[in-house]
């Protein structure tokens, strides 16, 4: 028996692995230089591995498709895939909001312990680009490359999305899956840093804050979001980790307004209070130089013009409505949300083979015998917190195992 598996990212490389443990031969093709192109990126290099919650709260946090992932999160959970890369030398760590990480901070650590896994002496690494799948009478054939054709009865297509394109998720699954009659849900960005109206966001491009309050409301002022944590201004708009949760809980079409709630562990009176103090400390200072212990440098200006305030004004001339104004500021900073970034600055894609087609305790198409698909080419996705790495090592297991059984 072969088996052969498209593409050595997260679900690749765990299939390959699995695969190999019973599977006569296993032949992993990527296209690229390098095994785990993209995993080496996530979690800025760090690898948020998976998250530690429970499995059933796990499932919750798919938002597209979660129920569809029950046999494979339970066949190979986060428990298992923390030991697995513990087994190859890579402690792991648990951080705020359950984030599992390598102690060492390197994804690399984790893509040279995957690799290890996948690599076995049955298993041989291909560098060739898939062209097309082979299929006979119904049944996986095998796949023609650049370098020629591969025969093997059974395929895993673990290809990734659309984003990150340089790290050679250019997409490539969806036409292979297409190409045999599979249905393709249309894609578009999850977990994807938002563009806003307001252009004063460039002005503070590069500012991150950490501690702050997102809310999103829809254009009937209900709110659809609310997280705490770290956000990022860019020359677009904003990103961060709170805001790329928060774009999985949008849709395209929709308008929304965001608000930043600068001070969240201070409530409006005790933030007053503290403006109050300020203003006996800096006396005659102008306002512009009295926030410096309250806000970054960069946003102060920012801040006072919001708030519709003269920067210049001394702060012991400062009204109780003026000093209102601005704690409503810092409470509540306002910005309209104008567009998605494109899918290719996405963590995730949304969309892609339909589970309707998918076999979801074997990882099986329902349309060709033998084909398998894992990670994310499947139409599932999950917030940010390492469940969507999750989602990949487990489809990835599951596939791997349930092609090579006999």
């Amino acid at each position: 028996m072969t088996v052969i598996v498209i593409g050595a990212g997260a679900a690749g490389l765990i299939a390959a692995g699995k695969a190999a443990e019973t599977a006569d031969k296993v032949i992993l093709i990527e296209k690229n230089d390098t095994v785990g192109k993209k995993l080496r990126i996530t979690g800025k290099g760090r690898c948020n591995i998976t998250n530690a919650a429970d499995i059933e709260d796990m499932i919750a946090m798919y938002p597209v498709n979660g129920k569809f992932l029950y046999s494979a999160l339970y066949t190979f959970t986060n428990t298992d895939i923390t030991e697995l890369i513990e087994s190859y030398g890579v402690k792991t760590k648990v951080e705020r909001g359950g984030r599992v990480f390598p102690v060492s901070d390197k994804a690399s650590d984790v893509v040279s312990a995957l690799r290890k896994y996948a690599l076995r002496k049955n298993t041989r690494l291909v560098q060739a680009s898939v062209k097309e799948l082979i299929v006979r009478d119904g049944h996986i054939a095998g796949v023609r490359t650049d370098k020629g054709v591969i025969e093997g009865g059974r395929v895993i297509i673990c290809t990734g999305g659309r984003s990150y394109p340089g790290t050679g998720s250019t997409g490539d699954g969806y036409a292979f899956a297409e190409s045999t009659g599979h249905k393709i849900v249309p894609l578009k960005p999850s977990l994807v840093p938002l563009e806003t109206e307001e252009r004063w966001t460039a002005e503070l491009m590069g500012l991150s804050l950490r501690n702050v309050a997102l809310s999103v409301y829809d254009s009937k002022n209900r709110r659809v979001y609310d997280d705490f944590g770290e956000l990022l201004f860019t020359h677009f708009g904003i990103s961060g980790p709170i805001v790329l949760s928060a774009s999985a809980h949008m849709r395209r079409g929709e308008k929304y307004r965001l608000s930043i709630d600068l001070k969240p562990a201070l409530s409006f009176e005790q933030l007053d209070a503290r403006l109050i103090r300020d203003i006996e400390k800096h006396g005659k200072k102008h306002l512009i130089n009295s926030l410096d212990e309250l806000l970054p440098k960069a946003l102060i200006p920012v801040v006072i013009e919001l708030a519709g305030l003269d920067p210049h004004k001394p702060v012991c001339d400062i009204t109780r409505a003026e000093r209102h104004a601005l704690a409503e500021t810092l409470k509540g900073l306002r910005m309209t949300f104008r567009a998605f970034r494109p899918i290719e600055e996405a963590i995730v894609t949304s969309g892609g083979v339909s589970t309707r087609d998918i076999d979801p305790s074997t990882m099986e198409s329902k349309r060709v015998k033998g084909l398998y698909f894992a990670g994310e080419v499947i139409d599932v996705d999950g917030y940010t917190g390492g469940y969507n790495l999750q989602a990949a090592f487990s489809t990835g297991y599951l596939a791997g195992m349930s092609a090579a059984a006999e």
